[in-house]
């Protein structure tokens, strides 16, 4: 399977990149940003493409065909913007990357990270939310073979990977006894960057049974890949 990161310094996109990178079925991971990788992660499967403007791909649209999925995690936080400043990243960039790829990969698997509580008819009164519905209403309407949701809540990042928002990573830090705890009361409340990413791959290689999925089904889809990957091969036993 060859697929596509978009936003893969991000805290999420940080734990897709690393399980995709584990995983012995991907075979080819290309990342797509503004600016390279800071980690300097080097693997053989792993290229990197960057564009300084992430509405026109045109001079990167060769490099982005014939691939089987994209884990689409760029995101900011809304708190200090206008409507339209979130707007441009949030709608605009992706709306761009559902035209090109639909286009050049009609038979793609495209997740979508939104977050909890978007709002998909896009005429709620919280800026945020509405945004992201309309974001989630364009990849739906692009024309993929599938096209799946990703609404999480609280979000713990595990195996060293930190939030790039100082308000997120100063709220992990100093509640992460509570969120362990949390974690292990309600696992439902709360997912990890390792299983978000593990629940990509399930369903960008198996599908899933709905197509917007919040933590409960985020964590199941992550337990059900990381069984798939240990089940014996046949002809193995």
């Amino acid at each position: 399977m060859k697929v596509i990161i978009v936003g893969a310094s991000g805290m999420v996109g940080q734990g897709v990149l690393r399980e995709c990178l584990l995983d012995p079925e991907v075979e080819r991971v290309l990342v797509v940003g503004r600016r390279a990788l800071a980690t300097g992660r080097r693997d053989a499967k792993l290229v990197e493409r960057t564009v300084a403007d992430l509405t026109d791909l045109a001079a990167i649209e060769g490099d982005l065909a014939g691939y089987d999925a994209c884990f689409f995690c760029l995101g900011v936080t809304s708190a200090g913007l206008t409507e339209e400043a979130y707007r441009k990243v949030t709608y605009d960039i992706t709306a761009v990357f559902a035209m090109v790829l639909a286009r050049l990969n009609p038979g793609m698997t495209f997740v979508f990270v939104s977050g909890a509580g978007t709002d998909s008819t896009e005429r709620g009164r919280v800026m945020w939310a509405r945004v992201k519905g309309a974001a989630e209403n364009v990849v739906r309407a692009a024309g993929f073979k599938a096209a799946y949701m990703f609404r999480p809540g609280l979000i713990q990042p595990l195996h060293g990977i930190r939030s790039r928002t100082a308000v997120y990573r100063f709220l992990l830090t100093v509640l992460a006894p509570l969120v362990a705890l949390l974690r292990a009361l309600f696992p439902a409340a709360v997912t990890t960057t390792e299983n978000v990413g593990r629940a990509m791959l399930e369903v960008a290689k198996r599908g899933a049974p709905k197509a917007t999925l919040e933590n409960r089904d985020i964590n199941a889809l992550a337990l059900a890949n990381a069984l798939a990957l240990r089940a014996p091969t046949p002809g193995s036993l």
